[in-house]
């Protein structure tokens, strides 16, 4: 078996009809499916919920879940905020800076471009506390081959350290 794609990625959000304009007016994203139920299906338990699907583009469907009966939604107090995300690509470097421009006059607090080497990004939080990512690629064939051949040697590397490999320090301005 080989995945063909992601289906969708479901997030919990706090208020379903919110989260859809919020997403349509700051991303752009059609709202395209909504499923409520009493019951969850996989479960059977008595659970009521409305689930939304948003067009993410080519094929890329982010879904959400407002299950009001269940106590607030929190986050993970032992992972900081900044590591779990999603992140999103867009075409430009144009655009990835016109979207931020759009999101700050929309009130919204930005961070970036932040510069990767091999893309750069902006990172916000949606109204439900989700941090998100828009990454536009600026790397190289020769930057990714680079990285590519390293990939093993670096998760070896970590797994027996737990330290930061050295094999593509070139890319935050170290030696490789």
């Amino acid at each position: 078996m080989k995945i063909k794609q992601i289906h969708h990625v479901a997030y919990r959000c706090k208020d379903a009809k919110e989260t859809v304009e919020w997403y349509g007016k700051h991303l752009n994203m059609n709202f395209v499916l909504a499923i409520a139920e009493n019951e969850v299906p996989s479960t059977k338990a008595p659970d009521p919920y409305m689930h939304v699907f948003l067009d993410a583009g080519h094929g890329n469907v982010l879904a959400f879940f407002e299950l009001p009966t269940q106590p607030e939604m929190g986050r993970d107090q032992n992972t900081p905020a900044w590591v779990q995300h999603l992140a999103m690509e867009v075409e430009s470097m144009d655009e990835l800076l016109a979207a931020k421009e759009r999101l700050v006059a929309g009130g919204i607090d930005v961070i970036g471009p932040v510069n990767h080497t091999i893309f750069k990004s902006i990172y916000f939080f949606d109204p439900n506390g989700h941090r998100l990512e828009l990454a536009c690629n600026i790397g190289t064939p020769e930057m990714l081959h680079k990285l590519d051949e390293v990939k093993w040697a670096m998760l070896d590397e970590w797994s027996k350290t737990k330290k930061a490999p050295k094999h593509a320090a070139w890319m935050h301005g170290g030696d490789a």
